[in-house]
């Protein structure tokens, strides 16, 4: 199944709870670089990320928002047929 840019977002955020490079970031959210760019941009800009030495951290704002997004998509995958 394809996943969508909150899906996306979520990924990254999940990766950067603790800190990542952006390789790591590729890897563990399965995506390439170019397109990663884009979404640290787009994190960065909205204050869901945060970069310190070269390392990208999920901010307070990032961490509420997984948080939030999980508990949103976590009915709708029981829905879907999915497990969490």
């Amino acid at each position: 199944m394809r996943r969508n840019d909150l899906d996306i977002c979520a990924d990254i955020l999940q990766v950067a709870k603790n800190g990542a490079n952006k390789t790591r970031m590729v890897y563990k959210a399965n995506l390439n670089f170019s397109i990663i760019k884009r979404y640290i941009q787009r994190l960065t800009d909205s204050g869901l990320l945060e970069s310190v030495n070269g390392r990208f951290f999920a901010t307070d704002k990032g961490s509420r928002f997984l948080v939030q997004y999980r508990e949103f998509v976590e009915p709708l995958t029981v829905l879907r047929g999915n497990e969490p």
